[in-house]
């Protein structure tokens, strides 16, 4: 999807979210087992150069944040849901990192593409800072969309095409089976689901 679709908010009844929450090779493998959620495509958001490369985002320099841009039937899925889910898979409190991976592209951010969206992900947020589920203050930027550019083709389905690599057996693979254990009901059948 280019920046250009991602502006309009999606197409047919379809929504688009634009969440960073750290690497995005481990939001893009869990997305891709919601039910109502029909693409994940990873890339970047946020910064200032125009059509980044990996290389330069992970220079700390561009701005930007690893992002995955989420295309979803929100009769099926709601924005909410798919924050709701987002919070379960990151941790919100630790500010330009998760876990080992640190700098201002492994922030946690939701870009808004619409007034509806915003006011959702701040109401969210008021209720999970309210129920206390971390013990630390949530740092999750709420900032409005500007652009999204897809990353280089080899980050696109990394996890799926590379689950052997170190980084995805040490970090990406348990927390995919932590979220499916957790959100079994949020999971694609498994005829429609692609094998890890």
């Amino acid at each position: 999807m280019s920046s250009q679709q991602a502006q309009a908010g999606g197409s047919s009844g379809r929504e688009v979210a634009t969440l960073a929450g750290g690497c995005f090779w481990c939001l893009e493998a869990v997305f891709d087992q919601v039910r109502g959620v029909e693409d994940v495509v990873s890339g970047y958001s946020g910064g200032s150069a125009p059509h980044p490369t990996y290389k330069q985002v992970c220079t700390g320099t561009t701005g930007h944040a690893e992002v995955v841009q989420i295309t979803f039937d929100p009769s099926v899925i709601s924005f909410r849901e798919i924050l709701e889910l987002f919070f379960s898979i990151h941790d919100p409190t630790t500010l330009n990192r998760q876990g080992a991976d640190v700098g201002t592209q492994y922030r946690s951010a939701i870009f808004y593409h619409t007034p509806e969206q915003k006011a959702t992900a701040e109401q969210v947020i008021k209720e999970l800072t309210a129920a206390r589920l971390w013990g630390n203050r949530l740092v999750t930027e709420v900032t409005p969309f500007q652009a999204f550019y897809p990353a280089e083709e080899y980050h696109q389905e990394y996890f799926q095409r590379n689950p052997e690599q170190g980084y995805c057996r040490m970090v990406v693979a348990p927390k995919v089976a932590k979220f499916r254990k957790q959100h079994l009901a949020r999971l694609k059948s498994p005829a429609s689901r692609p094998l890890k």
